[in-house]
């Protein structure tokens, strides 16, 4: 099945779109490896926003100072999460787990 041709207005918005979600997804990181932003919080944002909700977990764990693809890829399999998985994918349990451990490093 071929996709429709975009047009100009339509290719704009959806580039201004995806620059919107990229900018958010970027300050949350920030946010969240500078401290000003807790684990909780930016699960809350993932609630409301979809842009926050599609960052990847592990993406978000590597914000953190010190901490690199094979100490988060490590973080994600001790508490049973995939680590193509988004913010918005994680389970109670996934999410209480995290969180339990980021405050412990914390």
């Amino acid at each position: 099945m071929a996709l429709r041709e975009l047009t100009q207005e339509e290719r704009d918005t959806a580039r201004k779109k995806a620059l919107a979600a990229r900018t958010e997804r970027a300050e949350v990181k920030r946010d969240f490896g500078n401290g000003r932003l807790s684990f909780q919080q930016v699960l809350a944002q993932a609630d409301s926003s979809e842009a926050v909700a599609r960052l990847k977990t592990i993406e978000l764990l590597e914000a953190l100072p010190g901490v690199g693809r094979v100490t988060a890829t490590k973080i994600l399999e001790d508490h049973g999460v995939s680590i193509n998985r988004r913010l918005g994918g994680l389970g109670s349990k996934q999410r209480g787990a995290l969180a339990k451990h980021l405050a412990q490093l914390g």
